[in-house]
Protein backbone atom coordinates (compact mmCIF):
# COMPACT_ATOMS: atom_id res chain seq x y z
CA UNK A 1 0.00 0.00 0.00
CA UNK A 2 1.30 3.42 -0.89
CA UNK A 3 1.82 5.73 2.05
CA UNK A 4 2.60 9.41 2.05
CA UNK A 5 5.49 10.45 4.26
CA UNK A 6 5.74 13.82 5.94
CA UNK A 7 7.05 15.48 9.08
CA UNK A 8 4.14 14.14 11.13
CA UNK A 9 4.57 10.49 10.11
CA UNK A 10 2.71 8.10 7.91
CA UNK A 11 -0.49 9.34 6.33
CA UNK A 12 -3.31 7.52 4.59
CA UNK A 13 -6.10 8.60 2.29
CA UNK A 14 -9.66 7.41 2.80
CA UNK A 15 -9.38 5.25 -0.31
CA UNK A 16 -6.19 3.59 0.96
CA UNK A 17 -7.86 2.67 4.25
CA UNK A 18 -10.99 1.57 2.44
CA UNK A 19 -8.97 -0.83 0.28
CA UNK A 20 -6.75 -2.06 3.11
CA UNK A 21 -9.65 -2.94 5.40
CA UNK A 22 -12.09 -3.89 2.62
CA UNK A 23 -14.78 -1.46 3.77
CA UNK A 24 -16.54 1.38 2.01
CA UNK A 25 -15.43 4.98 2.25
CA UNK A 26 -18.98 5.66 3.45
CA UNK A 27 -18.34 3.46 6.51
CA UNK A 28 -15.14 5.35 7.28
CA UNK A 29 -16.99 8.68 6.95
CA UNK A 30 -19.70 7.30 9.29
CA UNK A 31 -17.06 6.51 11.92
CA UNK A 32 -15.80 10.05 11.51
CA UNK A 33 -19.34 11.51 11.76
CA UNK A 34 -19.93 9.75 15.09
CA UNK A 35 -16.55 10.81 16.45
CA UNK A 36 -14.69 7.50 16.34
CA UNK A 37 -12.17 8.87 13.85
CA UNK A 38 -10.94 12.42 13.48
CA UNK A 39 -8.65 12.79 10.48
CA UNK A 40 -6.81 15.97 9.67
CA UNK A 41 -7.97 17.95 6.66
CA UNK A 42 -6.20 19.56 3.77
CA UNK A 43 -8.98 21.49 2.13
CA UNK A 44 -11.68 18.88 1.49
CA UNK A 45 -9.20 15.97 1.65
CA UNK A 46 -9.17 13.76 4.72
CA UNK A 47 -5.68 12.83 5.93
CA UNK A 48 -5.61 9.81 8.24
CA UNK A 49 -2.70 9.23 10.61
CA UNK A 50 -1.23 5.98 11.87
CA UNK A 51 -3.33 6.49 15.03
CA UNK A 52 -6.51 6.81 12.90
CA UNK A 53 -5.55 3.61 11.07
CA UNK A 54 -5.07 1.80 14.39
CA UNK A 55 -8.41 3.10 15.71
CA UNK A 56 -10.12 1.90 12.52
CA UNK A 57 -8.52 -1.54 12.90
CA UNK A 58 -9.78 -1.71 16.50
CA UNK A 59 -13.27 -0.53 15.53
CA UNK A 60 -13.49 -3.26 12.90
CA UNK A 61 -12.13 -5.85 15.31
CA UNK A 62 -14.81 -4.84 17.82
CA UNK A 63 -17.46 -5.25 15.14
CA UNK A 64 -16.17 -8.73 14.29
CA UNK A 65 -16.40 -9.59 18.00
CA UNK A 66 -19.99 -8.34 18.03
CA UNK A 67 -19.34 -5.23 20.11
CA UNK A 68 -21.46 -2.15 19.59
CA UNK A 69 -19.76 0.97 18.27
CA UNK A 70 -20.33 2.58 21.67
CA UNK A 71 -18.63 -0.33 23.46
CA UNK A 72 -15.73 -0.07 21.01
CA UNK A 73 -15.52 3.70 21.54
CA UNK A 74 -15.42 3.30 25.31
CA UNK A 75 -12.68 0.68 25.15
CA UNK A 76 -10.60 2.50 22.53
CA UNK A 77 -10.90 5.82 24.36
CA UNK A 78 -9.50 4.20 27.53
CA UNK A 79 -6.13 3.65 25.83
CA UNK A 80 -3.30 5.74 27.20
CA UNK A 81 0.09 5.35 25.50
CA UNK A 82 2.86 4.42 27.88
CA UNK A 83 0.53 3.00 30.53
CA UNK A 84 -0.39 -0.60 31.30
CA UNK A 85 -4.03 -0.05 30.29
CA UNK A 86 -5.23 -2.69 32.75
CA UNK A 87 -8.67 -1.05 32.99
CA UNK A 88 -8.98 -1.08 29.20
CA UNK A 89 -8.08 -4.77 29.05
CA UNK A 90 -10.53 -5.61 31.84
CA UNK A 91 -13.28 -3.69 30.04
CA UNK A 92 -12.53 -5.60 26.83
CA UNK A 93 -12.61 -8.92 28.69
CA UNK A 94 -15.97 -7.97 30.21
CA UNK A 95 -17.35 -7.05 26.78
CA UNK A 96 -16.06 -10.34 25.32
CA UNK A 97 -17.67 -12.32 28.13
CA UNK A 98 -21.01 -10.57 27.64
CA UNK A 99 -20.85 -11.23 23.90
CA UNK A 100 -19.92 -14.88 24.48
CA UNK A 101 -22.92 -15.21 26.81
CA UNK A 102 -25.23 -13.79 24.14
CA UNK A 103 -23.83 -16.15 21.51
CA UNK A 104 -24.14 -19.18 23.81
CA UNK A 105 -27.78 -18.26 24.48
CA UNK A 106 -28.39 -17.94 20.73
CA UNK A 107 -26.71 -21.30 20.19
CA UNK A 108 -28.97 -22.89 22.82
CA UNK A 109 -32.02 -21.27 21.22
CA UNK A 110 -30.99 -22.55 17.78
CA UNK A 111 -30.42 -26.07 19.16
CA UNK A 112 -33.90 -26.06 20.71
CA UNK A 113 -35.43 -24.76 17.48
CA UNK A 114 -33.68 -27.45 15.45
CA UNK A 115 -34.98 -30.10 17.86
CA UNK A 116 -38.51 -28.69 17.50
CA UNK A 117 -38.21 -28.63 13.70
CA UNK A 118 -36.98 -32.22 13.65
CA UNK A 119 -39.91 -33.30 15.84
CA UNK A 120 -42.44 -31.38 13.73
CA UNK A 121 -41.02 -32.96 10.57
CA UNK A 122 -41.13 -36.44 12.12
CA UNK A 123 -44.74 -35.84 13.22
CA UNK A 124 -45.67 -34.79 9.67
CA UNK A 125 -43.98 -37.85 8.17
CA UNK A 126 -45.80 -40.10 10.65
CA UNK A 127 -49.10 -38.38 9.78
CA UNK A 128 -48.46 -38.96 6.07
CA UNK A 129 -47.74 -42.64 6.70
CA UNK A 130 -50.86 -42.99 8.85
CA UNK A 131 -53.04 -41.19 6.28
CA UNK A 132 -51.56 -43.30 3.52
CA UNK A 133 -52.74 -46.49 5.26
CA UNK A 134 -56.35 -45.37 5.53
Amino acid sequence: MEKAHSDIGTEYSISQLSKEFDITTRSIRHYEDIGLLSPARRGQTRIYSQADRTRLRLILRGKRLGLSLEDSREIIDMYEPGKTNIDQLKKLIDAIQVQRGKLNQQLNDISKLLKDLNQAEADCIDALKTNGRQ
